[in-house]
């Protein structure tokens, strides 16, 4: 598949949390040649799932990764045809101003956030990057043909196309983690040539980046016997100096409490037999992912967390290397594949120790 143009038509879609519908519409597209049957959970995941040739009933491994993004949402009417907002999901306002916007009220308008003009400033207020609360939108429209068109509580995302820097490497909105949705993607793709005996659910979450509510509803609902999360982690740049990993090498599987020792083991193997040496990434407590909400899940689910590296997380520009999205594909097929009917009692805690 052609990694580069799918992660672009992803990332330009407009799906904060709660309003993915754009989405998982593309994705069900997508999905429908890669999976025997797909459904939408009652939060809005989409979740496909392919089936194994093993006898029944069968294993299922969950493979979750979010399709939701941060973004924005009115918060009141500042005047002059401006908006006050909020953000939904974390966005770092640093990158937001002079940033082009849609509005999603009773039609798609375009808009800019605008800031007060430096030279009208105060000396302290020229030292820090302005607030939440220092932020408007400007659609540049009359007031009243403002309020006509806008509520309190519209959502607004960033009007950023996607930028090809050449080689493997792209930049845009909503890497996170729609990076990790295009590895699902390619996984099932793979999956496609290679026998395997476990079912695979493959689940776009919804509202991670607000609490993880798509994947706590899904891995209730399906309680799958394992699970692997996919999410983006910090890219090294400048100005990083601890916690960070060197895009377009090899993936990144975290460990600690949040996840299953022996199923991190498990991945570590299957890696050494693509000859790919796995970065390990050290959580000691919840992992703020997905996989946190699908561990804890009933009565507990063996879980994983791969990661794919971005730069400038939470912002507007966020670069990732499609390399990394190819390579988590192909260690989530190869362990797919590898997994045996009886794996799951390989991996079960040993009381005894």
């Amino acid at each position: 598949m052609d990694i580069k143009a799918h992660l672009t038509q992803l990332s330009e879609l407009h799906g904060p949390s709660g309003y993915e519908s754009a989405v998982r519409a593309a994705l069900q597209t997508a999905w429908t040649p890669l999976v025997d049957s797909l459904e939408v959970g009652s939060l809005g995941s989409l979740v496909g799932l392919k089936r194994g040739s093993g006898s029944e009933p069968r294993r299922r491994i969950m493979l979750c990764a979010h399709m939701d993004e941060i973004g924005l949402i009115v918060h009141d009417f500042a005047g002059d045809g401006f908006l006050h907002v909020t953000d939904m999901g974390g966005i770092d306002t640093r990158t937001l101003p002079g940033m082009p916007v849609i509005v999603h009220g009773r039609q798609m308008l375009r808009g800019v956030v605008g800031v007060p003009a430096l030279h009208t400033l105060s000396e302290a207020d020229r030292a820090h990057y302005p607030g939440m609360d220092a932020l408007v939108i400007d659609l540049g429209l009359p007031e009243a043909e403002v309020r006509a068109l806008v509520s309190v509580g519209d959502v607004i995302t960033m009007d950023a196309p996607v930028l090809d820097l050449g080689g493997t490497r792209l930049a845009g909105k909503a890497m996170d983690d729609r990076a990790c949705v295009a590895a699902v993607t390619a996984c099932l793709e793979l999956l496609g040539t290679r026998r395997h005996l476990w079912d695979v659910l493959a689940v776009a979450s919804t509202q991670e980046e607000v609490g993880s509510f798509g994947a706590l509803t899904e891995a209730y609902r399906l309680n799958p016997d394992i699970a692997i999360a996919l999410d983006v982690t910090f890219g090294t740049q400048p100005g990083v100096s601890e916690g960070h990993y060197k895009l377009g090498t090899t993936p990144i599987v975290s460990l600690g409490a949040n996840f299953h020792p022996a199923l991190f083991e498990a991945i570590v193997t299957t890696a050494e037999r693509l000859d790919m040496t796995l970065q390990p990434d050290p959580l000691p407590m919840s992992s703020g992912t997905d996989a946190w909400e699908i561990q804890t899940s009933r009565d507990g689910i063996p879980s994983a967390l791969i990661n794919i590296p971005i730069r400038h997380m939470h912002s507007t520009v966020e670069l990732v290397d499609t390399v990394d999205i190819t390579r988590t594909a192909r260690l989530l097929a190869e362990f797919i594949a590898g997994l045996e009917a009886d794996f799951l009692s390989t991996i079960t805690w040993d009381k005894s120790a």
